[in-house]
């Protein structure tokens, strides 16, 4: 059960897709056009280092007669930032008056904090948006900064530092100077509960999150009650207190609005569920986000929310609330969760910065959108964006979502007869799937006999254009992978003339690339018994054998691996036993001219399962297949031991290895590629027991 296996996770981007200001890929078709100012602004910023002069220090300087109004500025850095351009060098273009700054984004920049202070701390600012910057600007001296200005002292309204470094030996931070702030984020920072009484005591603090942070304890919001209106702790995973002690300080914070304590679902929390037992709790709030909790019903929210009228957003994804249809009928209610399509989509626009509900969000999604026959054109741009996301490898192995959903889903958009783009896509996807559902899966697949047709016709159609482009090798790929371990899709494949095809691919191109993925499938043809007799034909026997002797040593193996499935069963050669023999003796010397088992091969094979070999390994009356068996052990055993050796181990293989070095009809050859394969698993399992019918020097 030979197939095809990834060597890095990639993405399959249109050729026509291009960046746009924050460096996501968009198809320029379905992309908004760009304004006229960003479009000035983007010729600015390529064309800086033209347009500037430089200072005795290095740093850029605008020519003196320039001059940007506010709102230009603001937009001139962020889109700055948000192309990367801004360095220690282009920051020193905002020193001055030419530039007057009120609206500051420097996230991710790496600048320092001698530019930052000299590039923006004598600006009036009254935000500042320094997210995830470099660890050259830590969080203290960025308070410092903005606090040597005294007007941004009192005026400052909105700070955020999410992501932002603090050196190990830093003391409390200071905010307390910045007496007019109403807005500060520190999610993801090393802020400590002192910190968090430090920041109580800000006399106009109107929204604090805190979330992903060391605080233990958040009695000191107690301190800032008459004026706390929004209040963030996802993930507020060191909290010390007991859960009574926690809703008595939220009891207390009567002024909130808005309150998160969503938590991710691992962390099994029930600080929610305790929380809407409460009738005396949050008498004002519109916004409650409690997704992740345990233990959550819709018959709790529903009291809950029933008994404060107000409210407009809850957030339910990855709970096991959200169904009833009281959250539809609440038309002034928005939902974050994963029962509705209009509740993933909340939870996707809500969601944006937070991995582990973003996850969540798009395994709901994907569910959805796989179930549904629609042609809404809304709906089918989704779908469409759905299988644009699909093509992102670390989403298929990674994610938790139901592949065989999807696989049904893309093998519906494949046979759609999409744009060609659209249709690479989906064959790159659907070769990924078929190597994650197991053959029974397989088999259930309705899509399956239509999803085969249709990929042996693109395969007809690109070999009589002679065209050897990337939607052929994907096409192959895809075959390759889903007649791995599939009777069922290896007898689509046959039953759709595959066998013809390929022979007309074999004879129409002689990349190896391509070579290799033909014979890859048809090894898994060969270990059907059922079918395997479909290969001794005089055209498909030809083509085999000439490629034994090939130079690449992934198209020599694979075609080896077919002559020696179809030669063990001498069933299929009672009239013609002198061509067995014959290609038997070409398997023997094509073996006898590999290198060392442990040599590396352009494409990378792995298996399911390694019982298609036992039976060839038992072949004492043939040890031409029996030592190719035993040459494609040793050498997966060498490239992945931690696998293959496991897997010798729970199917039970070893016996069958000990075997043929105590067996008198084992070749020497033979017997030394089975030692060299027990010795790998000496080495990676040292403290297995050893087999009881097998003596092994451990």
């Amino acid at each position: 059960m030979v197939h095809f296996l990834h060597h890095t996770p990639r993405n399959i981007v249109p050729p026509e897709a291009q960046k746009d200001a924050l460096g996501c890929c968009v198809v320029q078709e379905e992309a908004s056009p760009y304004t006229l100012v960003n479009i000035c602004l983007n010729v600015l910023i390529a064309n800086l280092e033209k347009l500037c002069s430089e200072r005795p220090d290095g740093t850029l300087c605008l020519p003196e007669h320039w001059s940007f109004p506010q709102e230009v500025a603001d937009r001139f850095l962020r889109v700055m930032t948000w192309q990367g351009k801004l360095t220690d060098r282009t920051a020193s273009i905002f020193r001055g008056n030419q530039m007057k700054l009120k609206l500051v984004n420097i996230q991710k920049a790496k600048i320092s904090t001698a530019a930052f202070i000299k590039a923006f701390c004598h600006h009036k600012l009254i935000e500042l948006n320094a997210t995830a910057v470099h660890a050259d600007l830590p969080v203290p001296d960025i308070i410092s900064g903005l606090c040597s200005n005294n007007w941004i002292q009192q005026n400052l309204r909105c700070l955020l530092l999410d992501s932002t470094s603090i050196p190990q030996n830093s003391r409390l931070l200071f905010f307390s100077q910045l007496t007019g702030l109403r807005i500060l984020s520190v999610f993801n920072v090393c802020f400590h509960t002192e910190d968090l009484a430090n920041v109580s005591q800000l006399p106009r603090l109107e929204s604090l999150d805190i979330s992903n942070t060391l605080v233990t304890d958040i009695s000191a919001l107690l301190t800032c009650k008459d004026r706390l209106k929004s209040l963030t702790m996802h993930y507020l995973k060191c909290l010390s207190m007991t859960k009574p002690q926690i809703l008595a300080v939220i009891r207390g914070l009567t002024c909130l609005l808005h309150l998160d304590i969503s938590v991710h679902r691992q962390l099994k929390s029930d600080l929610a569920f305790h929380l809407l037992q409460q009738k005396d709790i949050l008498p004002n709030v519109v916004s409650l986000d409690i997704s992740g909790g345990s233990c959550i019903t819709d018959e709790a929210v529903e009291l809950f929310i029933q008994q404060r009228p107000a409210m407009q957003f809850v957030g339910l994804l990855a709970t096991d609330a959200g169904t009833s249809d009281f959250f539809t009928a609440n038309q002034g209610l928005r939902v974050a969760g994963g029962a509705s399509m209009s509740q993933i989509s909340e939870a996707l626009s809500r969601y944006r910065n937070r991995s582990c509900f973003m996850k969540e969000a798009l395994c709901r999604l994907f569910t959805e959108t796989f179930s549904m026959e629609v042609t809404m054109p809304a709906i089918l741009k989704l779908q469409k964006n759905c299988l644009l996301s699909l093509t992102n490898s670390r989403i298929l192995v990674d994610v938790p979502f139901d592949r065989f959903d999807a696989a049904k889903f893309v093998m519906r958009w494949l046979c759609k007869h999409e744009n060609p783009k659209m249709q690479t896509m989906a064959v790159s996807v659907t070769s990924i799937l078929a190597l994650q559902l197991s053959p029974e899966q397989m088999a259930q697949l309705e899509e399956l006999f239509m999803a085969v047709k249709e990929l042996l016709a693109i395969v007809k159609q690109k070999t009589t254009k002679n065209l050897d482009d990337v939607t052929l090798l994907f096409t192959l790929k895809a075959l390759w992978n889903l007649t791995d371990g599939s009777p069922a899709a290896c007898k689509h494949f046959i039953e759709n003339q595959g066998l013809e095809i390929f022979i007309q691919v074999l004879e129409t191109f002689s990349e190896s690339a391509i070579q290799s993925k033909v014979l890859g499938l048809l090894n898994n043809i060969a270990e059907i018994r059922e079918l395997s007799s479909k290969l001794v034909t005089e055209d498909a026997l030809k083509h085999i054998n000439s490629l034994l002797c090939s130079r690449e040593m992934e198209v020599s193996y694979f075609a080896a691996g077919i002559i020696a499935h179809l030669t063990s069963d001498r069933q299929l050669w009672i009239s013609r036993d002198f061509q067995r023999r014959a290609l038997l003796q070409d398997l023997h010397a094509a073996i006898q001219n590999w290198p060392s088992s442990s040599c590396k091969m352009t494409a990378l094979v792995t298996y399911r399962s390694l019982k298609t070999f036992f039976p060839l390994l038992g072949n004492f009356s043939q040890p031409e297949v029996q030592l190719w068996a035993l040459w494609a052990v040793c050498h997966v055993c060498s490239k992945n031991p931690s696998k293959y050796c496991k897997m010798l181990v729970e199917e039970e293989g070893l016996q069958l290895l000990c075997d043929i070095q105590e067996h008198s009809e084992a070749t020497p050859q033979a017997q030394q590629i089975a030692a060299s394969i027990l010795n790998d698993f000496r080495m990676h399992f040292m403290n297995y027991q050893r087999p009881t019918l097998c003596q092994m020097p451990f």
